[in-house]
């Protein structure tokens, strides 16, 4: 993991320099968060604004980890899956490595959205509480990033899709955890298939701190998010033993596995 952490470091600095990552992708996040936001203005609903607001500015560091999967299918087109996948190591955990700088740049984006943008909405935050702010955006970080490797070692198979699901996946989470609307607005079936996603348990503890609820509301929620965020790490272990390194293996080759 350390040293597919250190190729993760490598990746970010050759794609991108503090202004491209400062002045292009933040500012892509920043207006995201502003686009959605304003929409609130014309609803006419009371607390429409700083409900989007929260929630817009929690999602950017969903949209930042989404890239796992396109980055991990790039493994295979760089032709280092298969030196992987022949080494005697195991190589999941490389994979887990491989792709932090995405966690890590989703709480710095986010956190720059939630501290930066929500005063202009009326959000601010104590002094006691910004580390919890901090705290639950990188649990959403990290278990959102477990999602995305679970969709990446789906895709690392037919790697043409990889921006296909990383961007539905994001956009499904946008629109079902209570990001734009609350999740009680969808039908019990949908509630029941989003309490599987970790940002619907953390963004609903962040709505919790910014409304001064008790620490139960706050606290209660982080339980399920690190029980869902775990079992999508072992599903995304699981499954590429299953379907990636143990298959390819046994042939001598990846090729089969198209």
């Amino acid at each position: 993991m350390r040293y597919g952490f250190l190729n993760a470091v490598a990746d970010f600095k050759a794609t991108y320099t503090w202004r491209s990552w400062l002045f292009g992708w933040l500012g892509r996040m920043f207006a995201q968060v502003l686009f959605f936001t304003g929409l609130g203005r014309v609803l006419d609903q009371p607390g429409a604004v700083r409900y989007l607001a929260l929630g817009n500015a929690l999602m950017t560091c969903v949209v930042d980890t989404m890239a796992v999967v396109a980055t991990t299918s790039g493994e295979r087109r760089a032709g280092t899956l298969s030196l992987l996948v022949a080494s005697p190591a195991d190589p999941v955990w490389v994979f887990v490595g491989r792709s932090l700088h995405w966690p890590i740049s989703g709480v710095a984006t986010a956190s720059a959205a939630l501290f930066g943008l929500g005063p202009i909405f009326g959000i601010t935050w104590s002094a006691s509480q910004v580390p919890l702010v901090v705290l639950l955006t990188a649990l959403t970080a990290l278990g959102t990033y477990c999602v995305g490797l679970f969709l990446a070692v789906v895709v690392v198979n037919v790697p043409r899709l990889r921006n296909v699901v990383s961007n539905c996946a994001y956009l499904a989470m946008m629109a079902f955890c209570g990001v734009q609307v609350p999740v009680g607005f969808w039908p019990r079936g949908i509630q029941a298939v989003v309490q599987a996603v970790p940002l619907t348990h953390t963004l609903r503890a962040l709505r919790a701190v910014s409304d001064n609820r008790p620490a139960a509301d706050v606290f209660g929620p982080v339980v399920p998010a690190l029980l869902t965020a775990g079992l999508w790490l072992i599903a995304a272990v699981v499954t590429f033993r299953w379907l990636v390194a143990v298959p390819a293996r046994r042939a001598g080759t990846l090729d089969l596995s198209y």
